[in-house]
């Protein structure tokens, strides 16, 4: 296969700054405006600008091995880093030479003159998609950056659940209890992933349980089935199937990383606190204290600019998660302060959390979605013995301009976890909020 050259628009090193090492023999050739971008985020204390400190610590490595100017070898059987600027005259009318993305398309108008003989091939790579619209209007090739993706589109993401048509009897066993229930070989499931388990001869007849491994019966899930089907959590009950489904994985002491994705209104945050609050002040106590927090958007903004302690500079930001332990709590402002002061209940900053162990609690990271798979890592990796932690988001609400719907660090976690019993995943499908509420997530 021919040798082509790459193009790194500023967004790509900035979302993983190990990014020159996923083309193999091809060369990487780096604009000259990128080193300027970079080099205005190496400052920032989020994801963003450990991709920046990183990207630049790598090319002072290469450095010393050859120039980068005329190419240094990333790696052995690896290709060359270029660093370039580009040719006056090169874009065509109505494009401004001063804007920072038509100088990095500009490198690759030049690159492509240079190399017509050649014809070796000039692509460019952007996570920036009207950064791909004008590169094809010039006739660039282009394409994402696709490393960072885990499936392809949206609907490719795993739900946490399945269909599966059995025998009418396997049913009415299943209910009885009286036998254990397992699915014939040809059905491949995940573990904890929940089974809809409909009848053949009559499709409103239903069961759901909870497949858990191979050599295990299918179990019972009570939030979904029978006269337990409004077991309540706190005082919270499940409205609808899917909310039993992350009722039962909440309250499992066996899973240890539970991820909820949902859009607006349909009650992760609120299952997931309900869930938490029972299992650290309820009578059957699991967990020492409940820590809550969100992504703050861009995660790591220096706290410093608000006023107060942590708790005020925070409160911003965990408004939503404070009006659902309110609510939860009677709107028991008194008893939620209590709670507060006494460290039962913890409101944590994520730009923080780097270097703690935290063990023995219920940990909440709420709009997991705006993450970065290495920022999320950093957090998960942060659970100490006895920890359980909730992710919850809607990949539909994406904030980080580094991150889609296929590359945030929540969608990351539910497909890289998926193969493991110590975790379970559910996406919530129902609006519970309120009337308006519903209708807004699907008509806005």
């Amino acid at each position: 296969m021919a040798k082509k050259f790459y193009v790194f628009d500023t967004s790509v090193c900035l979302t993983d700054f190990n990014s020159v090492y996923s083309y193999g023999n091809n060369d990487i050739v780096i604009p000259f405006k990128v080193l300027d971008e970079i080099d205005n985020h190496k400052q920032r204390q989020d994801g963003v600008g450990t991709n920046a400190r990183g990207f630049i610590r790598m090319l002072d490595l290469l450095r010393e091995k050859g120039s980068i100017i005329k190419g240094a070898r990333i790696d052995k059987g690896k290709g060359l880093l270029i660093a370039r600027g580009y040719s006056r005259g090169v874009l065509p009318e109505g494009f401004d030479i001063t804007v920072p993305d038509n100088q990095i398309i500009a490198t690759a108008l030049s690159l492509m003159a240079e190399n017509e003989e050649t014809k070796r091939k000039v692509v460019l790579v952007s996570r920036d998609i009207n950064m791909r619209v004008k590169c094809d209007s010039l006739g660039i090739l282009t394409e994402d950056y696709s490393k960072e993706k885990v499936v392809n589109k949206r609907t490719d993401i795993y739900t946490g659940m399945s269909s599966v048509l059995v025998d009418d009897q396997l049913i009415d066993q299943f209910y009885e209890g009286d036998k254990d229930v397992f699915l014939g070989d040809d059905v491949s499931l995940y573990p904890n992933e929940f089974v809809m388990m409909v009848s053949s001869s009559n499709e409103k007849k239903t069961a759901i349980g909870r497949y858990l491994n191979e050599g295990s019966p299918l179990m019972f899930v009570p939030e979904c089935n029978g006269s337990m089907k409004k077991k309540a959590a706190w005082g919270i009950k499940p409205r609808n199937k899917e909310q039993g489904f992350a009722l039962n994985l909440l309250r499992d002491p066996e899973i240890h990383l539970v991820s909820l994705i949902g859009k607006a209104g349909s009650g992760k945050t609120l299952c997931a606190i309900a869930a938490g609050l029972e299992q650290v002040l309820g009578k059957s106590s699991r967990y020492s204290h409940l820590i809550v927090s969100r992504s703050i958007q861009p995660m790591g903004k220096d706290l410093g600019y608000l006023p107060g302690t942590l708790e005020d500079k925070m409160m911003p930001w965990i408004a939503p998660i404070r009006d659902n332990l309110k609510y939860l709590m009677g709107n028991d402002q008194e008893a939620l302060d209590n709670y507060l002061d006494h460290g039962v209940i913890e409101i944590e900053a994520l730009t923080y959390i780097r270097g703690r162990s935290i063990s023995n609690a219920y940990i909440i990271i709420d709009e997991a979605q705006n993450l970065t798979m290495h920022e999320l890592k950093t957090i998960i990796t942060r659970a100490g013995e006895g920890t359980k932690i909730v992710l919850t988001g809607d990949i539909e609400q994406i904030d980080n301009v580094y991150v889609d719907e296929v590359s945030n660090g929540l969608t990351y976690a539910v497909e890289k976890f998926k193969e493991y019993d110590i975790s379970g995943h559910v996406t919530l499908l129902k609006g519970e909020r309120s009337r308006v509420a519903t209708l807004a997530a699907k008509i806005l």
